[in-house]
């Protein structure tokens, strides 16, 4: 017992060298933890709960007088999550970060892998598709946005090479970047079905024979350049009431040019 009231006494009498004073007088804009790995459990109003690994960062401003924040708090708040991550519990962890911490602004990005299981268009076959997903929240004294970001794979096919060839087109794989931000909940599911309907063809990751001839005549009767590709998901999102911001980039990674095709369309309100 002695042992450990003389571990309590000992415990008390640290320093608390991150709450001391600063005297340089310089507010630190961002200040956290950086790429933290941890489990976590994906919530989509569309499928099943989900397990994942998802890579955290986690930011708040500190006050110029200052000397440091408190590092491990960022840490003891992961450690204590114990329900689904959505859109909706994204906001109050940022709501709960930012007040454990005593500050007036408060930053999450959140990266995991998302897996949704697709069918073949004519066998049936299923099989996962794996989707990068972020959430980015940002929570200041007048505002708080949570946007979802998406990297969607798909296939494109240039329009010019099918109009000149006397057969067949060059195609790719393409990357589609959503970004959206909206007034009510939106769904993980949804803005990737959204996407993969717009491009010339969607991605499967199993495709047998009848299959693989679908998705190239698919391609091949759908051709799309990198700007009709952002134009047309753009016009969707302007549909969408719900959707108040976005930003939309293709990356056509060319078969015939060691470059890419590259195009963007972002609309602020």
């Amino acid at each position: 017992m002695a042992s450990l009231e003389n571990t309590a006494a000992a415990v008390a009498s640290i320093s608390d060298v991150q709450s001391s004073r600063d005297i340089r007088n310089l507010a630190i804009d961002m200040v956290g933890i950086k790429g933290a790995r941890h489990p976590i459990v994906v919530a989509d109003e569309d499928i099943k709960e989900q397990s994942t690994i998802a890579e955290f960062d986690m930011y708040v401003d500190l006050p110029p007088d200052v000397k440091g924040t408190h590092m491990s708090r960022f840490i003891e708040i992961l450690n204590s999550q114990d329900s689904a991550l959505s859109l909706n519990s994204f906001k109050s962890l940022l709501e709960q970060m930012t007040a454990k911490l005593g500050a007036t602004t408060g930053v999450i990005r959140v990266s995991f892998p998302f897996f949704a299981r697709k069918n073949a268009p004519v066998s049936g076959a299923q099989s996962l598709m794996d989707y990068q997903v972020t959430f980015n929240g940002r929570l200041a004294p007048a505002s708080k946005s949570v946007e979802l970001e998406i990297v969607i794979p798909v296939t494109s096919l240039c329009p010019c090479s099918k109009e000149i060839s006397d057969y067949g087109a060059h195609n790719q794989r393409s990357h589609v970047t959503l970004k959206v931000e909206a007034r009510s909940s939106v769904t993980i599911t949804k803005m990737v079905q959204l996407v993969e309907q717009e491009a010339s063809c969607e991605l499967f990751g199993t495709l047998k024979r009848p299959d693989e001839k679908y998705v190239t005549e698919r391609a091949y009767e759908n051709p799309k350049f990198v700007e009709d590709l952002v134009r047309d998901i753009a016009a969707r999102l302007n549909d969408d009431h719900d959707i108040c911001r976005f930003s939309v980039a293709a990356e056509n990674f060319e078969s015939i040019h060691n470059h890419s095709a590259y195009a963007v369309i972002t609309k602020d309100q």
